[in-house]
């Protein structure tokens, strides 16, 4: 049976399957991103750039027929994906439009020679491993930058996008990116392990589960080769007592909701001050149980199915281990009838240490909810993860709240807002989130060799 899978999570259809890569094939993918490479550093920046410019146009003129790839492989909403890929094309557009300038000579002041300047270079061929909640925008963070700089791409996707990947190098080549350096890889983990401990290749970025994390950062570790990581996450939402709790239930709503609920900075833990408690739950539970999930190619649709089977059967493990430890289910609790991965939108409260729930990713359409006297529990209880990856704090007093996220230990802290993701905004974590930075200037700099070029003339 073929590791990579197209099987539509809202009938259980098998649509399409593709074939692993041989040990031939990988060999020669390898001798063509070091070829491509080579071709593709010697082109100039501006024309990079050009060619960024000409994948943004192509995210552009394609969005209908990416976004309907994209429900039929991992069940998002076409809707919903066509933001996904207008935000691709935004990321390409903003590193064409001012990545140039931040590759720019560094001039050094620091006497003792005639000139002293850090150069921005690329480092070789890279290996990106990513994940299947977002198809288009985890490879823009990765390789917007990267082409940009010069470097090269091997990407490995998720089994379920095997056709959206396919897509995305037809796209790369179409704009004009030399052949070889972006190439889509169908490799099994053994195969990857192969390909990250090649000297051919300098570096590994990772969007994904922790377990895969630490496997390739393992091997990573071992052949001294560079890692970006970006894991998982249980981000907490902050309700102060002067929050305008309509406002926020609005946005507490669409963003846990989003993508199925299938987002690493997806606000899982909802903390809550006592005077606003009951009204917010009540009424976070009234929306949630407006939403039907339904089919995702339909565009009036706001939430599909989960991924696959799989992953709504474990999320409802999840939700079971709680209710039977004492949980209280305020919304949903149940698979929604049928062939599909549909989970109902549910929220729970009165979780404890003693279930899952507590200290456990929640990756679907799960809020959980939480009482806190004050601020003070609220950051105490924020900060009692091993995840940090982003969290948000909501109060009438933006002056307050941003005094309690800078308490947060996340890589993003948002007040009155949560998981806005920008092109000039950097995007990670700490923690078992994950280290390393993707977006802005800080995307540029993951993979750059930050070369002292530095000169004194003959006396």
């Amino acid at each position: 049976m073929s590791l990579f899978v197209t099987q539509n999570p809202a009938t259980g259809e098998t649509v399409e399957e593709f074939e692993t890569v041989t040990a031939d094939g990988l060999e020669q993918a390898l001798a063509q991103a070091q070829t491509g490479f080579e071709a593709w550093r010697e082109v100039s920046v501006s024309e990079r750039a050009d060619v960024l410019r000409a994948v943004a146009k192509a995210y552009d003129e394609r969005a209908d027929e990416l976004a309907r790839t994209v429900a039929v492989e991992m069940g998002k909403p076409v809707a919903e994906a066509a933001g996904e890929l207008k935000l691709c094309s935004m990321i390409y557009a903003w590193y064409a439009d001012n990545g140039p300038a931040m590759l720019e000579d560094e001039v050094l002041d620091v006497p003792g020679a005639d000139s002293s300047v850090v150069r921005r270079t690329p480092v070789g061929v890279l290996l990106g491993i990513m994940p299947w909640n977002f198809p288009h925008y985890q490879i823009a963070r990765f390789a917007a930058p990267n082409l940009l700089l010069g470097n090269a791409i091997l990407l490995k996707h998720a089994p379920i996008c095997a056709r959206s990947s396919l897509q995305v190098e037809e796209i790369m080549r179409d704009a004009g990116v030399v052949a070889g350096a972006y190439q889509n890889l169908f490799a099994d983990n053994d195969q990857i392990a192969t390909v990250i401990a090649d000297p051919r290749v300098q570096g590994v970025s990772l969007t994904g589960s922790e377990r895969a994390g630490a496997a390739v950062a393992e091997i990573a570790g071992r052949n001294l080769k560079k890692v970006v990581l970006e894991l998982g996450g249980s981000d907490p939402f902050i309700v102060l007592e002067s929050a305008d709790v309509d406002a926020v239930v609005k946005a507490a709503s669409r963003a846990r909701l989003g993508n199925a609920g299938q987002a690493c900075n997806a606000p899982k833990r909802m903390l809550v001050a006592d005077p606003v408690f009951d009204e917010f739950v009540d009424k976070l539970a009234a929306s949630f149980e407006k939403i039907t999930p339904g089919d995702p190619t339909d565009p009036d649709v706001r939430m599909g199915p989960l991924s696959s089977r799989s992953a709504a059967d474990a999320l409802l493990e999840q939700v079971d281990d709680a209710v039977e430890h004492g949980a209280t289910v305020r919304a949903g609790g149940k698979a929604v009838e049928g062939p599909g991965a549909f989970v109902e939108p549910t929220v729970l409260t009165d979780v404890t240490p003693q279930m899952r729930a507590w200290s456990e990713e929640l990756f679907g359409p799960v809020a959980v909810v939480y009482r806190v006297a004050d601020a003070d529990e609220a950051v105490a209880l924020a900060n009692d993860s091993s995840y940090g990856l982003s969290g948000s704090v909501w109060g009438a007093d933006a002056d307050a709240a941003q005094a309690v996220a800078e308490r947060l230990d996340v890589g993003m802290a948002f007040v009155n807002e949560h998981g806005t993701t920008l092109p000039g905004l950097p995007f990670g974590g700490v923690k078992r989130s994950g280290f390393g930075r993707e977006l802005g200037p800080w995307g540029l700099d993951e993979f750059a060799n930050k070369k002292l070029v530095r000169v004194s003339k003959g006396r």
